[in-house]
């Protein structure tokens, strides 16, 4: 049985009549009796008791009512709440934790000023866990700075982003100019964990340099590993977006090494079988547009 079946039930027990149910839906009284008659042979019982030409309600008349009036109304509702969220809309928006420490605040911010209408939510993890949830359909959208292993997603690029190597201001590199690479071999370095997007670009570009290096502390967020490099635990290489402020305050000191730059690209991703609503294809316009006017 489908909802156009419980439909002109509801409207000829709305009205006991099959003329007025015909005409108050725009259909003939044919298609209206055909569709009393289905629906009692298909449940096998009788509807309606025909008396003098006119309609009496049988009590299985009455408990179907009664069900159909609901599946009706549940798809008013349905009708509803979707022309609702295609009005507005809900972007799940997946973000690496330097893009959600440098470019998402203010992205989101500006975005929900010229479209209050359209939420967003985000959820903020390492490249890898971004990608694992787009692939399982947890997050519409992501935003990383590492690569991305699947073939399953696609990226667009944003904008450039460069790490640099921090120290404390009492750590012994602090009074040189620029680090020479070997140098790096002897240092206690502070790093983010395996899948994070910072991690892949600093072990690449060491590996692409023949250079070893060893990890004191492993670390899931770059607050701690700023902490941790201002009292002179050791050294990291961080996204110079993220150490602006404590390099102006005198926190940390960034490095240039001699002949090597960690260089590397913040991208949207997203499945490649995703269908991209309006407020989706919205949002990632203006995250580029906006990437655009800063640079």
């Amino acid at each position: 049985m489908t909802l156009r079946h419980f439909k002109i039930f509801v409207a000829v027990c709305d009205t006991m009549s099959m003329t007025a149910a015909a005409e108050e839906l725009y259909i003939s009284q044919s298609a209206v009796s055909q569709t009393i008659a289905d629906l009692e042979q298909f449940y096998h019982i009788r509807l309606f008791e025909r008396l003098s030409r006119r309609l009496y309600l049988t009590q299985a008349g009455g408990k179907l009512l009664g069900y159909a009036r609901h599946m009706v109304s549940m798809n008013a509702d349905i009708e509803k709440d979707m022309k609702t969220l295609r009005d507005t809309g809900l972007v799940r928006v997946g973000a690496s934790v330097t893009v959600g420490s440098t470019v998402l605040p203010r992205l989101v911010s500006e975005f929900r000023k010229a479209n209050p209408s359209i939420h967003i939510e985000v959820f903020e993890a390492n490249t890898e866990q971004i990608s694992e949830r787009l692939l399982t359909d947890k997050t519409d959208i992501g935003i990383v700075e590492g690569e991305c292993m699947s073939p399953d997603l696609l990226s667009i690029s944003l904008t450039d982003d460069e790490l640099v190597l921090i120290c404390g201001r009492h750590h012994r590199l602090a009074s040189v100019t620029v680090v020479p690479p070997h140098e790096l071999q002897q240092e206690d370095f502070i790093i983010r964990e395996p899948g994070s997007g910072t991690r892949q670009t600093f072990e690449d570009m060491m590996k692409a340099h023949a250079l070893s290096w060893k990890a004191a502390w492993v670390c899931n967020n770059a607050d701690t590993i700023k902490a941790a490099v201002a009292a002179g635990l050791g050294v990291s290489v961080l996204s110079a977006r993220t150490v602006e402020k404590e390099a102006r305050a005198g926190e940390l000191m960034m490095k240039p090494i001699q002949g090597i730059r960690f260089m590397r690209t913040f991208k949207i991703i997203y499945h490649k079988n995703k269908y991209l609503t309006e407020q989706m294809t919205k949002f990632t316009d203006y995250a580029r547009l906006m990437c655009e006017e800063k640079e």
